[in-house]
């Protein structure tokens, strides 16, 4: 029985197709959007997340608070000596790094520059899975040297910067020894790497330090290694003018982050399922004032209320239900546009992977939508009496 109801509903429906369809527009907008953001949202995070764990889980990083300038209360070299005095980790690596004037042949850009240890620069890059493309990682031998990302050599200048080319820092003249294979995003494939001691003559910033990334040895509690580095620098610097972190607080606060702009952006989508749920309500509403005669007639021949409801409701829930199903296509489609854009464009952080999950929610969303927007105007369809529906 309730298969010749389906069948009584499609009827009416490809009876109607232009109004139909036309009715389900803000369904299918609401559930594209709802699928496409949270699909985009989860990549992000899935990005995010495979990059971390090529950083891996052991280390940890100190900054100054309140950012990474060399305002009052900067790390200092002084700091980093501290830690490499503790016999906890493998490697202390500080950080420098500030805009400069890149000059080559003709040209010359603003890009960014970072001063590096240059002591075992290549165990320190291999840990953070930063590999050479071309050339090799510069010595604790050398000094005006420069490693460069895979962007800036390839792109950054109309003639590509090759190994053994020279370039121009601020003036200074600096070798290209290495050329960095591409990680996946714009910043780090245009950065520039020198030995600290250079940087810091380019800079003229001899004490300063932006960061200090710590690598720690196997088989340490890394929760009480952080403990004890703010026991140790608190000691030795007399403030707490630094923040301690590891990478997992980092990728809590990032995932905090984009999900609040997802619950955003979904809220605003679900915009559209209202009004496509009211589209639908006006539909059916509208559908039960032409079939009054109709409905007089099922009636009279035996139909019941619960007969005539479920025609309305199934007739609503195909809608909800094309809606989502057309939704879902159309959500998914646009997020791996935006991947296949974003990897195209050389952002490779955004790693869309399409949840069966979602989809099945936002088809199940959408035909709970249809049927309970449906439900009044098919409430009203009962009430009708066949001597009324006939007498018109």
């Amino acid at each position: 029985m309730k298969t010749d109801f389906v069948k009584i509903a499609w009827k009416n429906l490809w009876n109607r197709k232009i109004r139909s369809l036309l009715t389900v527009i803000g369904i299918i907008i609401g559930i594209a959007a709802i699928v496409g953001l949270i699909s985009i949202g989860n990549g992000l995070n899935n990005a995010i997340e495979e990059q971390f764990e090529k950083i891996g889980s052991n280390r940890i990083f100190i900054m100054a608070k309140g950012g990474l300038t060399g305002a009052s209360g900067s790390l200092t070299t002084e700091d980093v000596e501290t830690l490499e005095k503790m016999p906890d980790f493998v490697y202390v690596t500080p950080y420098l790094f500030e805009s400069v004037v890149i000059r080559y042949g003709n040209e010359k850009y603003n890009y960014n520059l970072i001063g590096f240890p240059s002591d075992d620069a290549e165990g320190r890059f291999q840990g953070m899975d930063i590999s050479v493309r071309d050339g090799r990682y510069f010595t604790d031998k050398e000094e005006n040297v420069v490693m460069l990302g895979h962007l800036i050599a390839k792109d950054g200048f109309k003639q590509e910067i090759r190994i053994n080319n020279n370039i121009e820092i601020n003036g200074r003249k600096m070798k290209v020894v290495g050329i960095f294979d591409e990680i996946g995003n714009p910043e780090d494939d245009n950065q520039i790497y020198a030995p600290i001691d250079a940087a810091r003559e380019i800079f003229d910033q001899h004490e300063i330090v932006n960061v200090i990334d710590l690598v720690v040895k196997d088989g340490k509690d890394i929760d009480q290694i952080v403990k004890k580095i703010e026991r140790v620098l608190e000691r030795k610097r007399g403030d707490d003018n630094f923040d301690v972190s590891t990478p997992e607080q980092i990728l809590a606060q990032l995932g905090n982050v984009t999900l609040i702009v997802q619950i955003v952006l979904v809220g605003i989508a679900a915009i559209s399922l209202i009004v496509g749920g009211i589209g639908i309500m006006n539909s059916v509403y509208t559908s039960v004032l032409e079939r009054r005669k109709e409905n007089g007639i099922m009636k009279s021949i035996g139909a019941t209320n619960s007969d005539i409801l479920w025609v309305f409701l199934i007739e609503a829930g195909i809608m909800g239900l094309i809606g989502g199903v057309v939704g879902v296509i159309v959500g998914s489609s646009i997020a791996w546009l935006v991947g296949y854009g974003a990897a195209q464009a050389g952002f490779s952080l955004l790693l869309i992977k399409i949840n069966p999950l979602l989809i099945l929610f936002g088809m199940s969303f959408a035909f709970i939508v249809g049927v309970f927007s449906g439900f009044l105007p098919a409430k009203k369809a009962t009430k009708l009496k066949p001597v009324d529906a006939l007498r018109l």
